[in-house]
This record gives C-alpha cells, sequence and structure tokens, in this order.
C-alpha cells in the first residue's frame, strides 16, 4: 500500500518570509530608486524564494512498505519505519523541521528519535499510521 500525504502549507508564513526577505529593500527603492546592485540583490532573493515556495509545496510524506518517507521538493528528508513509531501528538514546536505551516505534528520513534511534520490531514495520516502500527499512541484520534 502507498499512500501519499501532502503537507500543509500555511500563508501566513509565506508572507512573514516574503516580509523578512523583501521589507528592507521598500524604504531603499522609494527613497533611492531601483539601483544596479539593489535589482542583483532583489533577482537573487526572488530565486531563492522561489525555491522555498518550491519546497513548501512539493512537501510530501509517503507512507509505503511500513515505511514514512518524507521529502521536500527533490530532498528525502528521512525515512521513518512505521514499527518503530511510539506516539504520534501535536505540538506548537517551531523548531526547523520539514512543517510548511505552524499547524504541526510530533512523531516519537525510536529511542530518542522525533520529526515534527505537518500533513494536510493529520487525522487520516495519524490513522493510516495507527494500522499499520496499533501499538503507537495516538493522541490525534
Amino acid at each position: 500500500m502507498t499512500k501519499k500525504h501532502p503537507a500543509k502549507v500555511s500563508y501566513g508564513l509565506l508572507v512573514f518570509i516574503f516580509v523578512i526577505f523583501f521589507a528592507p529593500f521598500i524604504f531603499d527603492l522609494l527613497n533611492n530608486g531601483l539601483g544596479h546592485l539593489v535589482s542583483i540583490v532583489l533577482v537573487g532573493l526572488l530565486a531563492l524564494y522561489g525555491f522555498i515556495l518550491y519546497l513548501f509545496f512539493q512537501t510530501v510524506y509517503t507512507v509505503e512498505n511500513g515505511q514514512l518517507k518524507i521529502k521536500m521538493g527533490f530532498f528525502a528528508f528521512r525515512v521513518i519505519n512505521i514499527n518503530e513509531i511510539k506516539k504520534i501528538s501535536n505540538t506548537s514546536s517551531i523548531l526547523s523541521s520539514p512543517a510548511p505551516s505552524f499547524d504541526r505534528i510530533e512523531i516519537k520513534h525510536g529511542d530518542f528519535g522525533r520529526v515534527i511534520i505537518s500533513p494536510k490531514d493529520k487525522i487520516s495520516f495519524s490513522k493510516d499510521l495507527s494500522e499499520l502500527n496499533p501499538k503507537i499512541q495516538n493522541n490525534l484520534i
């Protein structure tokens, strides 16, 4: 069984990143216009922001062959054996993770492993994992 769960994308987070990237240039553009150096920096930041958009919208969590595969764009982030998952719960952690939203869940696995992700449908996702490993302490359902 292969089931793909797309990530939930927080548009507020995207706006926040956009403001962080481009707000410093607004006053400079209004006062001094678009200079050569500023235009080069803006093109570079636009390319970087486009790459971030790509990663956000291409984050997927795949349940396949007893494994949870986490992929951000073309980066394979992590593979977790579903039989090693111990607990699934909501989290408000802001740690860096393959979760393009603030609506996140934490998966504890193995002895000390944990990963924070943001599937679009958290309940369906957690049920799929619990079906494969009924020992998971699922705090979402």
